[in-house]
């Protein structure tokens, strides 16, 4: 959805978690030593080995995860008409809220763990809604005519504010 109004605000986030890259990376470096050493010099892995196309299949699959989380993102575009977000490779287009479908708009703090059980796209427990979070505690709130909420994570909280703020769409919990 292309829109030629100008952005007053916008924000790309990605998974830049240390310790998800870390087990990622090692989970790689087990695979690829399992290869080395099965498959190329001839050293069966462990006491049970798997077959050396376990190993291939098993490495591919942690390697397609691995470069699916980099390929992750989440962009957030505030427009004068609304709200724009896309979780890529989820939406492969930009997702359109229009204020004029809310009834109150607001950066909140949140318990990714507590309230949506993690990072990602997330349905909250006990009315909360969906979640598009990728790192951090702050939120913004989306809570539609009709009751529907959306959270959508933000590293930057003031800025968000502000820029919601100064087209007057800022509205308080």
């Amino acid at each position: 959805m292309e829109n030629l109004q100008p952005a007053i605000f916008t924000e790309k986030q990605r998974f830049t978690q240390w310790w998800l890259w870390i087990i990622l990376l090692g989970i790689n470096l087990f695979f690829i030593y399992g290869l080395y050493q099965q498959v190329y010099l001839g050293k069966p892995m462990g006491t049970k080995p798997s077959s050396d196309q376990g190993l291939w299949t098993g490495w591919g699959i942690c390697l397609l995860v691995t470069l699916l989380m980099r390929s992750i993102f989440l962009k957030t575009i505030i427009r004068q008409d609304g709200v724009y977000i896309q979780f890529f490779p989820f939406h492969l287009k930009l997702k359109f809220y229009a204020f004029s479908e809310l009834e109150n708009i607001f950066v909140k703090k949140y318990s990714p763990m507590m309230d949506y059980g993690g990072w990602g796209i997330r349905v909250g427990i006990l009315g909360k809604g969906t979640a598009y979070n990728i790192s951090g505690n702050m939120g913004l709130q989306l809570i539609f005519n009709n009751g529907k909420k959306i959270l959508i994570g933000t590293n930057q909280p003031v800025a968000l504010q502000e820029a919601l703020q100064s087209i007057g769409q800022y509205k308080s919990e």
